[in-house]
């Protein structure tokens, strides 16, 4: 303890040095003279000194826990809190039961602006979970994924702006629309991988911005499409407060939905050959597992939920503009992902939840939100690499056969 005590002191000591013409020397020009903040230097030397503790204690935890995961110890004998409540019905039920009463009851408690904000939240987590299939099961990047939530919103936005047609018919047409422009994209880089993968779909996200930038005479340009309807209810005339909170409701249908067929195609035959591709691509093949169907399939399936929520997303706002689509949009939402777990669907939801309100709810801290977010990030990819909940791996065991029954 006292070597850790002795390395967070010059450490200290060394920030102090850094910080010392910002923190502590200003010129006042108007007056000519030189404030001296003495306080500030030594809030910088105790935050250093306190950061660097606990720094230290967490890289020797971490050290502690690989050394049991390689001494072969039952992983069974070792769950955390936090993998039982996601493994045993007798906790994670009762959590289920408070969340679905708090959900269903947060548009009475909140005024109609926390309402939209959790709209756009559960927009994030749809996408966060349709993008988790293309890059956290199948193993394929995508940096190019708000094209597809571009593809869906303009859809709905161009067929109401010249037929008319309303936000139900527009909603299956948005998915489809997305999956067939998925599948546009997966069959040329069907043999790409790594970087080049990445180059390409970043390249597809750009692209499909500058056409709906250029091609006015149907996506109207720069200038957006305004005036689209929201979700109609049977042809209720609804206020901005009412369709909100039906927008909220909406949403949350969607995500069950989403986490539902999500869930089910993760165990199916698609999806453990989802799992195989990203695993060992060469090795699947050789199982006999199609290629082609495969990778189509995963990028048809993740464009589909992001046009689908591209439909709410043009009804939330009412105007859709290429400004709302760019690449930050895609590198949110692979964030999510990353951030969430890789191929875990509670693991999504929470971060997409967490990335999408933090910001809001930190407006006090507007100058250093984003420093915030730069540090959680770095320090997830540090202690947390597979993610605020990893994704459990189906373990097979076969039961041992005694020689005496074998004999017998």
């Amino acid at each position: 303890m006292s070597d850790y005590m002795k390395r967070s002191f010059l450490v200290a000591l060394w920030f102090v040095f850094l910080t010392f013409p910002l923190m502590v020397v200003k010129v006042n020009t108007l007056k000519n003279t030189v404030e001296w903040r003495w306080m500030n230097m030594l809030w910088v030397a105790i935050g250093a000194f306190v950061l660097s503790l606990l720094w230290r204690w967490a890289l020797e935890r971490r050290q502690l826990k690989n050394k049991e995961a390689e001494s072969g110890e039952d992983e069974s004998t070792r769950l955390g809190f936090g993998q039982r409540l996601l493994v045993e019905p007798k906790l994670y039920k009762p959590v289920l039961a408070v969340l679905f009463v708090a959900t269903i009851a947060f548009p009475l408690l909140f005024d109609i602006y926390q309402t939209n904000i959790m709209v756009l939240a559960l927009v994030f987590v749809v996408l966060g979970l349709g993008l988790n299939v293309t890059v956290g099961l199948a193993g394929l990047l995508d940096l190019g994924y708000v094209a597809f939530f571009a593809v869906g919103a303009y859809t709905y936005g161009i067929l109401n702006s010249f037929w008319g047609i309303g936000f139900w018919t527009s909603l299956p047409i948005g998915g489809l629309m997305g999956a067939l422009f998925g599948i546009a994209l997966g069959f040329p880089i069907l043999r790409l991988r790594g970087d080049y993968l990445a180059i390409v779909t970043l390249g597809f996200g750009s692209i499909a911005k500058i056409v709906i930038e250029n091609w006015e005479e149907v996506t109207n340009g720069a200038k957006g499409i305004a005036g689209i309807p929201r979700p109609g209810f049977f042809g209720a005339d609804m206020s901005i407060t009412s369709a909100t909170t039906y927008t909220y409701y909406l949403m949350i249908l969607m995500v069950i939905f989403t986490i539902f067929i999500t869930n089910r195609l993760k165990d199916s035959r698609i999806g453990r050959a989802w799992m195989a591709l990203r695993e060992d691509e060469i090795a699947c093949v050789a199982m006999g597992v199609d290629m082609a169907k495969t990778k189509l399939g995963a990028y048809a399936f993740g464009a589909f939920w992001a046009g689908l929520v591209g439909v709410i997303f043009a009804a939330r706002n009412t105007y859709i503009n290429p400004n709302s689509f760019t690449f930050m949009e895609s590198a949110l939402v692979l964030s999510i992902v990353v951030m969430g777990g890789m191929g875990s669907i509670v693991g999504v939801i929470i971060a997409a939840l967490v990335l999408i309100l933090m910001p809001e709810y930190l407006r006090a801290f507007s100058e250093y939100r984003m420093l915030m977010f730069g540090a959680i990030m770095v320090l997830m990819m540090i202690f947390r690499p597979e993610g605020l909940i990893a994704n459990v791996r189906r373990k097979y065991r076969g039961h041992k056969v005694m020689t005496e029954d074998v004999n017998a």
